[in-house]
């Protein structure tokens, strides 16, 4: 293997672990506080459900393109060598959702706790909730065009 498919599969590898990362943090934390509020509240469940899965799409994001690293390598089959700097290039691409996924994840997660706790009080506030929940939502969809539209425009072959 060439030292380029190197450098791209580790920044593919690193968006999936960072995002995911951030994501398992952002949703756990949410599920704390969701099971919380449903000892005394059960029937919220599919509020507090939506509420607490929302962090785990920055997870996926980083799924997709550590995915799209190496289908454009050909890893599925046969796997195209590729320059040291080309594959810098795909890895400098994997770093937005990686790092952007990590953080993002985890406050949304925190976030999403203090929604959960306005729906245990006010179970009228979910849209607006959800509407807090996506905003920081927003950044990890700019990282991920980036991510995304970065791997495929790059000319491997």
């Amino acid at each position: 293997m060439e030292m380029g498919n190197f450098y791209a599969i580790l920044g593919a590898a690193i968006a999936v672990l960072l995002s995911g990362i951030g994501s398992a943090i952002g949703v756990g934390r949410a599920g704390q506080a969701a099971t919380s509020l449903m000892t005394k509240q059960p029937d919220r469940f599919s509020n507090v459900l939506v509420l607490q899965l929302m962090p785990a799409t920055q997870g996926l994001y980083g799924f997709v393109v550590g995915f799209m690293v190496l289908f454009k390598l050909g890893a599925l089959g046969t796997m195209t060598a590729i320059s040291a700097a080309t594959g810098w290039i795909i890895f400098a691409y994997c770093l937005p959702i990686a790092f952007v996924g990590l953080g993002s994840a985890i406050m949304q997660g925190n976030v999403a706790i203090g929604c959960i706790g306005l729906i245990g009080k006010q179970n009228k506030e979910f849209g607006h909730s959800m509407v807090m929940v996506v905003l920081v939502e927003l950044f990890a969809i700019f990282a991920f065009i980036i991510s995304f539209l970065g791997v495929m425009l790059i000319n491997v072959g």
